[in-house]
């Protein structure tokens, strides 16, 4: 199977084969026309992701975030950049194509990284809006309760709250990656809170003056509101390990691996 029949089966299945005009979703590096001996999938193509996926011998990357530092991977501004000239080389030296997966992953009849997700959650079932992955209700518990269970579930070691960690709560929010900034409204997470009534936002990106200044004003009034910040890495990794699965169907026994790009930051 080469790497265009790849892309042209996931597109199909995850959109009906509906075509963006414009798309992040683009061949990063390699030849379309590539045969493919493997694939990994992974939130990100770190160096470190590059290197295992040569070592298992899988040609084709599928990333959910870009290669190259910015939203469109743009390397116009990298021509003489030493880290880009050394990562670029270790792509092209060990053949491997990177095809990006963000939009039409998002776009999917089902949110594909919310799927993988809330499976990785066991959350199926709690929806609090059958029509949005947004919302959620659980059994009652406090947030300190709430935050050691995704510590435990995404594999952290350190989480950042706003809020009392004593406080109750069963409405949860979810706002994966870049999804706590907004999707281009500043306002939308602060309204997603207050119309569903929500105890708790999980988010990934956070802009400390929106809602984390929300919920800490709210917490500092006495109300019952709180924040768990997991990151954009960890709220979307799992995501791309429930990818694996989802693929086996289409790719005809090509070997598949799921990669964790692991969160990017140590904790002093």
């Amino acid at each position: 199977m080469k790497v265009q029949d790849v892309i042209d089966r996931v597109l199909e299945k995850s959109c009906g084969g509906r075509k963006l005009e414009q798309t992040t979703d683009v061949l990063v590096s390699g030849n379309p026309g590539m045969e493919v001996t493997g694939i990994v999938t992974t939130f990100m193509a770190t160096v470190d992701v590059v290197r295992e996926a040569i070592a298992i011998g899988a040609n084709l990357i599928i990333t959910h975030e870009p290669t190259y530092f910015t939203a469109a991977d743009k390397v116009e501004w990298l021509e003489n950049d030493p880290i880009y000239l050394a990562k670029k080389k270790l792509i092209e030296d060990n053949g491997i194509v990177i095809w990006r997966f963000h939009d039409y992953m998002h776009m999917a009849k089902s949110d594909l990284i919310y799927d993988g997700l809330i499976r990785e959650l066991g959350w199926e079932n709690k929806r609090l809006d059958p029509s949005s992955p947004w919302s959620y209700i659980i059994e009652p518990t406090t947030v300190g309760e709430l935050t050691e269970f995704f510590k435990s579930k995404l594999d952290m070691n350190n989480v950042r709250i706003v809020g009392k960690p004593d406080s109750a709560c069963s409405r949860i929010g979810i706002l994966v990656g870049g999804g706590s900034l907004g999707l281009g409204r500043e306002e939308m997470p602060m309204e997603l809170m207050r119309d569903k009534d929500l105890d708790v936002m999980i988010c990934g990106d956070i802009t400390e003056w929106t809602l984390c200044a929300y919920v800490n004003d709210a917490s500092m009034l006495g109300m019952n509101k709180a924040m768990i910040v997991v990151g954009h890495e960890r709220s979307e990794e799992s995501g791309m390990k429930y990818l694996v699965e989802w693929l086996l169907p289409i790719v005809e026994g090509v070997p598949l691996t799921f990669i964790d790009a692991k969160e990017p930051f140590f904790y002093i």
